[in-house]
C-alpha cells in the first residue's frame, strides 16, 4: 500500500508541516485584527452566544461570523492563546491545498496539478496569511473552491458539481459578507446563454444552496440586533469600505499590481509563460484569467485598499502559472529567476519586525550578507534538472529552497517581531501586578492586544489611575511606568 504513495506526497506534506503548523504560536498575536477578532471568538465559546458577535460585552458587527466560529471551536477545544485563534486557519489553508491538488489534476492533469499546489502552497501571499487569524484565508479557501468547481462547467457544462460550488460560496459569504458574490462576476459571464440537460437545475440548486448557507446567520443576528446590525455591517463596513475614505485605507489606484506581484513571489518570473496566447485558447484559463483580472479591477477601483484584499486571486493566478509551466518546452531560465528572487527571505528578515511595528516606510533598508549568495548556489541543480527533463524534480527542489526560506524568517524574525508587533510579551511583565496597572496612551495595536491577553480589559489612566501606567512614545514600543517616577520633577 505504501509503494503506492508518490514520491513527491511523501516530499511534500513534511514541507506543508513546515510552512504552515511550525512555530505558529512563535509570535503573540498581533496587529489591530488578530487580537480583536480572537476576543469576539473566545467570548462566543464562552458565552455560548454563537450569533452576535461581541466585542468586550459590546456587538461589533465588522465582519461575518465564520472566522469567529472558526476560532471559537479552538478555544472550545482548550487551546491556547495563539492556537485557538491560528490553528483553524492553517488547518483551512493545508486542507485547501488537497482540494486544489484534487480538481486541478481532473481538468488539467497531474503535473499541472502538482505545479500550481507547489506555487500556491508556497507563495508568499498564501502561506503568509495561514499564519495570521484573520478572515482573509478563510474566504480565499471558500471562495476559490466554489469558483474551481465551476471549472467543469466552464469547459464542457458538466453542471454536477454547481451545487457544491454553491455551499461553498455561500461560507465564502459568511467569510466576509457580499464580496464573493461580487468576485464571482466572471462566472456568471461564462454562465450566460448555456442550457442545462434536461433535469439538471444545477444552477438554481447552487443558489439555493448558498441562499441556504449564508442567510440564517444573517437573519438572526438581524433578529437580535436589529436595524444597527444593518447599518453597521452593511452600509459602513460593507458599501463603505469601497466607497469611504473615513477608514484611512485609503491608496492610489494602481496599488494593487506591484501586491499582487509580491504576493505570488518567489514564482512572479513565472507569469511571461502564462501570459502567451496560446495558453489561453483553453475557456477554463480564459475563466481563471478573468477571475483574476476582474478582481485586480475592482479591488483597484475600491477607495480603501489592504494587501490581503486580493488574496483570492492567488489560486486562479496559481493554477495558470501552473499549467503554463506544464506546457513550456523549456522553463531553465524562468525556473533560475525564481531561484533568484529566493534572496528575498534573507533581505527581508531584518527589516520585518519594524516593518509590522512602525510602517514599511520607516523601517531600515536591507544590508547584504553572505546568506544572499545562497540562492546563487541552488540555481546551478534546479538549472540541471530542467535541462535534462526533470521538471517536477526541479520544481520540489524549489520547493523545499522557499520552504527553508519560510522556516529561516519564522525563526530570525519571530522574537523581535514578537517584541516589536506583540503585546504578548508586554502582558507577561506586568501580568504579575496587572489589578495595579492601567493603560494611558497607546496605538490601538497595543490596546486591542492588551485587552486580548489580559482578557478582562485594563482600565483607561484617565479614568481609573492605578500605581503603574502603561504608556508609549511615538514610534516605540509601550512599557509599563510606576506611578512614582511619573510625578518626580524633571
Amino acid at each position: 500500500m505504501l509503494r503506492k504513495i508518490p514520491l513527491a506526497l511523501w516530499l511534500v506534506v513534511p514541507l506543508a508541516f513546515f510552512l504552515y503548523f511550525y512555530h505558529l504560536g512563535a509570535v503573540g498575536l498581533f496587529g489591530p485584527d488578530e487580537p480583536r477578532y480572537a476576543s469576539i471568538a473566545r467570548e462566543m465559546a464562552h458565552s455560548g452566544d454563537w450569533i452576535t458577535p461581541r466585542l468586550w460585552g459590546e456587538p461589533w458587527f465588522e465582519k461575518p461570523a465564520l472566522l469567529y466560529w472558526m476560532e471559537g471551536i479552538g478555544f472550545a477545544a482548550g487551546l491556547d492563546t495563539e492556537w485557538a485563534p491560528r490553528l483553524p486557519v492553517a488547518l483551512l489553508a493545508a486542507g485547501f491545498l488537497a482540494f486544489y491538488w484534487w480538481i486541478l489534476r481532473r481538468e488539467f492533469g497531474c503535473r499541472a496539478a502538482w505545479f500550481s499546489t507547489l506555487i500556491l502552497g508556497t507563495c508568499v501571499g498564501y502561506w503568509g496569511a495561514s499564519q495570521a487569524a484573520v478572515p482573509d484565508l478563510p474566504l480565499t479557501a471558500t471562495f476559490s473552491a466554489a469558483m474551481l468547481l465551476a471549472l467543469p462547467w466552464v469547459g464542457k457544462r458538466e453542471g454536477r458539481f454547481l451545487p457544491a460550488a454553491g455551499a461553498l460560496l455561500g461560507l465564502a459569504v459568511l467569510a466576509k459578507g457580499l464580496l464573493p458574490l461580487v468576485l464571482a462576476a466572471p462566472f456568471l459571464w461564462w454562465s450566460r446563454g448555456k442550457s442545462e440537460p434536461p433535469g439538471g437545475q444545477f444552477r438554481m440548486r447552487a443558489v439555493l444552496l448558498a441562499v441556504a448557507v449564508a442567510a440564517p446567520w444573517y437573519m438572526l443576528c438581524y433578529a437580535a440586533n436589529g436595524w444597527p446590525f444593518i447599518e453597521i455591517f452593511f452600509m459602513r463596513h460593507q458599501f463603505g469600505r469601497f466607497t469611504s475614505a473615513d477608514l484611512m485605507h485609503e491608496q492610489p489606484w494602481a496599488f494593487y499590481a506591484p501586491v499582487l506581484l509580491g504576493l505570488l513571489a518567489p514564482w512572479t518570473p513565472l507569469i511571461p509563460l502564462a501570459a502567451r496566447r496560446t495558453a489561453l485558447r483553453d475557456p477554463r484559463r480564459q475563466f481563471l484569467l478573468a477571475w483574476v483580472l476582474f478582481g485586480l479591477v475592482f479591488f483597484s477601483l475600491a477607495v480603501n485598499k489592504l494587501p490581503g484584499y486580493v488574496l483570492p486571486l492567488l489560486p486562479a493566478a496559481a493554477a495558470l502559472l501552473g499549467a503554463a509551466l506544464d506546457e513550456a518546452s523549456n522553463a531553465r531560465r524562468w525556473l533560475a529567476c525564481c531561484v533568484l528572487l529566493l534572496v528575498m527571505y534573507p533581505a527581508v528578515e531584518p527589516m520585518l519586525p519594524a516593518a509590522v511595528a512602525v510602517g514599511t516606510s520607516r523601517a531600515p533598508g536591507p544590508t547584504l550578507q553572505w546568506t544572499w549568495l545562497l540562492p546563487l548556489v541552488l540555481a546551478v541543480p534546479v538549472w540541471l534538472l530542467e535541462t535534462r527533463g526533470r521538471r517536477l524534480a526541479a520544481m520540489l527542489c524549489l520547493t523545499l529552497a522557499a520552504t527553508a526560506g519560510a522556516v529561516y524568517l519564522k525563526l530570525a524574525a519571530a522574537p523581535q517581531l514578537d517584541r516589536r508587533a506583540s503585546a504578548r510579551s508586554l502582558w507577561h511583565e506586568i501580568e504579575g501586578r496587572a489589578g495595579g496597572v492601567c493603560v494611558g496612551e497607546v496605538e490601538r495595536n497595543w490596546r486591542y492586544g492588551l485587552n486580548y491577553y489580559s482578557v478582562e480589559p485594563l482600565p483607561d489612566c484617565a479614568r481609573e489611575p492605578k500605581p503603574v501606567e502603561v504608556r508609549q512614545s511615538a514610534g516605540q514600543e509601550p512599557h509599563a511606568v510606576p506611578l512614582t517616577l511619573l510625578l518626580q520633577p524633571r
